[in-house]
C-alpha cells in the first residue's frame, strides 16, 4: 500500500478548507449528502438504457458513537482507481486557490461533485475513509486520509457498487463540540435545514418511544429506519398539485409565521437567468422591520439543496418584506456553497424577481383593491423610502405601486388615478402636508383649489414630500405644495392687483415683518385665502413639513425653510391690523406674535413658548 501526497495546490488548499474557508462545520453534511445524490443521478441515467441497474436508490446515515465515527453510504454508481485518484488526489482544481487569495476564479460550479466539497469533512474529522466500487466492476477501492499527510489507495471487499463514506470525527474541544454530530436528532435537523429537497431518501436509524404491548403506561425504546428528507419540494411539484392550504402550511412553518400569507407568487423562468421562486407577501409588518435584528433575502437554493439561508441579493431592497425561496441551478459557486464566486448571476435574479414582484403587486392593486390596501398599510411606507432612496434610482419602478390620501372620497388613489381626473385647465398636481388627513383638509391653502375642483392630495407621513421631491413630476405634470410660496391659481391680474395693495399698505405688512424677524423672510398679502386671515408658506425647495422632519432627526444642526405669513387683505382681521397701526402702533408686534403663532399651529408647529402664547391670547380676551 502506497502513501501519496496531495499535489501542492491541493494541499494549500486542505489548510484553507480546514481552517478558514467554511464559516460553519456543519455544511460537511450538505456537501457529502450532494456528492451522494450525484452518484445516485448519474445511475439512475445509466439505467434509462441498461435495464439491469437496480432503482432502489438511496442514502444511508449511520452513526456509531462508541468509535465516534458517522458514515454515510449510497449505492450510486460508485468510483474506479482511477477515478478515485483523479477526483480525490486533486482538490477541485478550478481556480480555487487564486480565487481565495485573489479575489478570481475560473467560472465553474462545484455542486455535486467530488473536489473541494468532499473535503470539507476534514473539518469535523481526524480520518476520512472511503470505501466505493464502480458500477459493473468487480473490485472495490479503499481512500483513506488524515487530511494534508497524504492519503493511501488499497484494494478491498465490497459486495456491491456505490460509495460508503467514514468519519473518525475530532475530539471535543473547548470551542467545538463535535458530539453534536453524533447526535441523530442533531443529523436529522441538519438534513432537514439543508438537503430536505434531495429526490432520493436519506435514511438513518431513530430511536421512538412505543407504549409496551399490554401495558397502560409503560413504554419502550425502539430502534426503527426513517426517511428524514421530504424530497419533493413545493414549488417543483405542479401547480395543480398544490392547494392553497399547502402553500400557507409550508410558509407559517418555515417562515414562523401564526397568520397566512397575504400573497403567494410562484415564478419559473428560463433564459438568462433561469431559476423557481416561490415567494410570499406576508399579511403584516414584522415589529423588528426597521431593527438591526431582522434578516431581509430569500433562501437560496441550488438543484434543491440549500446553499444560503438569508441571501439579500436575490431581492431588491425596497421588497425586502417579501419572503420565500429561489432555486437555480445556474449559479456559479467558488470554493464553499456559502460564498458566490460573482454576484452577476444573482443580480440578473434579483431584476428578474423584482419585476414578477411589481405585476403581481400591480395586479393586485387591479383586482382586489380591499387586498392591495390592506397590504399597503402594512408596506407602503418601505416602498415608499425605496423610491426615495438611492437618489431616486428606483422611482420609476415603484410609482404605480404608491397610494396616497385624497381630497377625492377621501381615500388612497394612486398618482395614475390622479392624473386621470385632472381638470383641463389644471398645471399640476397638488398635495398637502398635515398630521392627518383632516388636518390636510383644514389648511387654509387648499380651500380655493377645492371650489375650483381640484383634487389634492393629503401626505400624513414623514416620508411623502421627500418622496414627491424625488419624482419631481408624474407623466411630465409638477408637483406642487399648497403651502409653497407662490399662489398656483393667482393671474397676472390678480397679482397685479396684491401688488398694489401691498405697496399701499407696506408700513403695516414692514412693521409686521419688522416684528417676526428671525421667524419670517416677510409678511405679504394673499391671494390664495378665501375664508381664513391668515397662512404661513415657504419660498424656495425646503418646506415647512420637510423642516420639521429634518429637525426631528438626532443631530444637532437644525435647518429653517423661508417662511412668509401670508394676511387675507379682504378679511376683517386685515381691516382691524390697519386701525391698530394707526391708533396703537406700539401693539403691532404682540399682535404679530399672535398672528404667526395661530398659522404656524395650522401648520402643526407647537409654540416655542405654550405659556407665553397662552398669556397673550388671555390678554386680548
Amino acid at each position: 500500500m502506497e502513501k501519496k501526497q496531495f499535489q501542492a495546490e491541493s494541499k494549500r488548499l486542505l489548510e484553507l478548507m480546514i481552517h478558514s474557508i467554511y464559516t460553519n462545520k456543519e455544511i460537511f453534511l450538505r456537501e457529502l449528502l450532494s456528492n451522494a445524490s450525484d452518484a445516485l443521478d448519474k445511475l439512475r441515467l445509466l439505467s434509462l438504457t441498461d435495464h439491469d441497474v437496480p432503482t432502489d436508490f438511496s442514502i444511508q446515515i449511520a452513526v456509531d458513537k462508541q468509535s465516534r465515527t458517522l458514515t454515510i453510504s449510497d449505492n450510486g454508481i460508485g468510483m474506479t482507481k482511477e477515478e478515485l485518484e483523479s477526483n480525490l488526489g486533486t482538490i477541485a482544481k478550478s481556480g480555487s486557490l487564486d480565487f481565495k487569495t485573489a479575489n478570481e476564479s475560473e467560472d465553474l460550479s462545484i455542486i455535486g461533485q467530488f473536489g473541494v466539497g468532499f473535503y470539507s469533512a476534514f473539518m469535523v474529522s481526524d480520518q476520512v475513509e472511503v470505501i466505493t466500487r464502480a458500477y459493473g466492476a468487480s473490485e472495490g477501492y479503499r481512500w483513506t486520509s488524515s487530511g494534508t499527510d497524504g492519503y493511501t489507495i488499497e484494494p478491498c471487499e465490497k459486495p456491491s457498487h456505490g460509495t460508503v463514506i467514514l468519519l473518525k470525527l475530532h475530539p471535543n474541544t473547548e470551542e467545538e463540540n463535535y458530539d453534536d454530530f453524533l447526535d441523530s436528532y442533531r443529523l436529522k435537523g441538519l438534513v432537514k435545514k439543508y438537503s430536505d429537497y434531495i429526490r432520493y431518501p436519506i435514511q438513518m436509524e431513530m430511536e421512538t418511544q412505543t407504549k409496551k404491548e399490554g401495558t397502560e403506561d409503560e413504554w419502550e425504546t425502539t430502534r426503527s429506519l426513517q426517511t428524514l428528507n421530504s424530497m419533493t419540494p413545493l414549488w417543483k411539484r405542479d401547480r395543480s398539485e398544490v392547494s392553497d392550504e399547502e402553500y400557507n402550511n409550508f410558509y407559517k412553518e418555515k417562515f414562523f409565521d401564526f397568520s397566512d400569507p397575504l400573497l403567494v407568487i410562484r415564478s419559473t423562468t428560463e433564459g438568462a437567468a433561469t431559476y423557481t421562486a416561490l415567494l410570499f407577501l406576508p399579511a403584516r409588518l414584522p415589529m423588528n422591520y426597521y431593527t438591526a435584528d431582522y434578516q431581509k433575502g430569500l433562501s437560496l437554493y441550488s438543484a434543491g439543496v440549500l446553499i444560503m439561508e438569508r441571501c439579500e441579493a436575490l431581492l431588491p431592497d425596497y421588497f425586502g418584506f417579501f419572503r420565500g425561496l429561489v432555486d437555480s441551478q445556474d449559479l456559479s459557486l467558488n470554493i464553499s456553497r456559502e460564498m458566490l464566486q460573482q454576484d452577476r448571476q444573482l443580480q440578473l435574479i434579483s431584476k428578474s424577481v423584482g419585476k414578477k414582484i411589481k405585476r403581481e403587486l400591480l395586479s393586485l392593486l387591479d383586482k382586489d383593491r380591499e387586498k392591495y390596501e390592506t397590504f399597503f398599510a402594512q408596506f407602503g411606507a418601505q416602498l415608499k423610502y425605496g423610491c426615495y432612496s438611492h437618489y431616486g434610482a428606483h422611482k420609476d419602478e415603484l410609482r404605480d405601486l404608491l397610494l396616497f390620501y385624497s381630497s377625492f372620497n377621501g381615500k388612497p388613489v394612486t398618482l395614475k388615478e390622479y392624473h386621470s381626473r385632472m381638470k383641463e385647465d389644471q398645471k399640476a398636481i397638488y398635495y398637502a402636508c398635515g398630521r392627518s388627513v383632516s388636518a390636510c383638509a383644514s389648511l387654509p391653502q387648499t380651500e380655493a383649489l377645492l371650489e375650483k375642483g381640484f383634487e389634492i392630495l393629503y401626505f400624513t407621513e414623514e416620508v411623502d414630500e421627500f418622496v414627491i421631491k424625488t419624482l419631481a413630476e408624474y407623466e411630465s405634470v409638477p408637483f406642487v405644495n399648497v403651502s409653497a410660496g407662490e399662489n398656483p391659481l393667482e393671474d397676472e391680474e390678480e397679482k397685479e392687483r396684491i401688488s398694489k395693495l401691498e405697496e399701499e399698505h407696506k408700513p403695516l405688512l414692514d412693521a409686521l415683518t419688522k416684528a417676526l424677524e428671525g421667524k419670517v423672510q416677510k409678511v405679504r398679502l394673499s391671494s390664495r385665502l378665501k375664508s381664513h386671515p391668515i397662512c404661513l408658506s415657504a419660498e424656495g425647495e425646503l418646506s415647512i413639513e420637510m423642516e420639521k422632519v429634518l429637525n426631528a432627526m438626532p443631530t444637532d444642526e437644525k435647518v429653517s425653510a423661508n417662511k412668509v405669513l401670508e394676511l387675507n387683505p379682504e378679511h376683517s382681521l386685515f381691516q382691524r391690523l390697519l386701525d391698530l397701526q394707526k391708533s396703537d402702533p406700539e401693539s403691532i408686534p404682540e399682535y404679530a406674535g399672535l398672528l404667526y403663532t395661530q398659522a404656524a399651529l395650522m401648520e402643526g408647529i407647537p409654540p416655542e413658548d405654550p405659556v407665553a402664547f397662552a398669556d397673550a391670547v388671555c390678554k386680548r380676551i
